[in-house]
């Protein structure tokens, strides 16, 4: 008789860490700080928009907490690549960004994420709130002029909107909150409710407050979209801090 051993699970490889120093902090909205930092091997980074890289965030105890944040832009040839912080709250990543300056040192590990173009798809949908426009816009910036786009962001209001490639201007549907908090709520998933999908095998890219992921996930599987043409994370939840879901239910 045969036998068959039973092999270990594989281990991931350990992701890529760098030193990186902010080189600029500027704010892009009143309540979205961007950070640029360089390295000095960061034109040796493989990475796909859509992707983030984990901080190891100084937190105000001492030590360091792990925190989550999309690559918004990358230069190669300059070695710098920036992130945008949403200014919300007194958490750690908010108050490091309102207060980074030229040659502030951060460590971080990745690119990570799974949550990038699907180059095969007919059309693409985005949605997500604030915490999404750094992935999302980026996401739109790598796609060809001539790609079939449809996008709902969900924003505090008008001050929070941010420029958009000139191609997909009209793709975009802001849905402004009217200065209500951000959480869980159906804005979105109204949004879609009324979406005609298009003809075509399509991808869908859902991120944001996790509730809110998951039930515009099942809406699109109950419209039928296979669950293989959806990527779907939350970003967050309401009283946590750090951390993200892989929403596949």
């Amino acid at each position: 008789m045969d036998q068959q051993t039973e092999q270990a699970p594989r281990k991931r490889p350990p992701l890529p860490e760098w030193t990186l120093s902010v080189v600029e902090a500027f704010d892009v909205t009143p309540r979205m700080r961007r950070v640029v930092f360089t390295g000095d091997n960061l034109d040796e980074m493989t990475y796909r928009p859509g992707q983030a890289l984990v901080l190891a965030m100084p937190l105000p105890e001492g030590g360091t907490g792990r925190r989550d944040y999309t690559i918004r832009s990358f230069d190669r040839k300059k070695r710098q690549l920036a992130m945008d912080f949403v200014l919300h709250g007194t958490t750690p990543s908010p108050e490091w960004a309102r207060r980074a300056a030229a040659g502030d040192m951060l460590q971080v590990r990745g690119p990570r994420g799974r949550t990038v173009i699907d180059e095969t798809a007919d059309w693409h949908l985005f949605c997500g709130d604030e915490t999404c426009l750094p992935a999302i816009l980026h996401m739109l910036e790598s796609l060809p002029e001539n790609a079939k786009v449809h996008v709902f962001l969900e924003v505090g209001g008008p001050g929070d909107r941010q420029k958009v490639p000139e191609a997909f201007a009209t793709s975009v549907t802001w849905v402004d909150r009217g200065g209500e908090e951000a959480g869980p709520n159906t804005l979105l998933l109204d949004r879609l409710a009324a979406f005609e999908l298009p003809q075509g095998r399509g991808h869908a890219y859902i991120i944001g407050e996790t509730s809110n992921v998951r039930a515009q996930r099942r809406h699109l599987v109950e419209r039928g979209l296979e669950k293989s043409q959806i990527s779907s994370e939350g970003y967050w939840r309401p009283g946590r801090i750090g951390g993200h879901d892989h929403v596949d239910d």
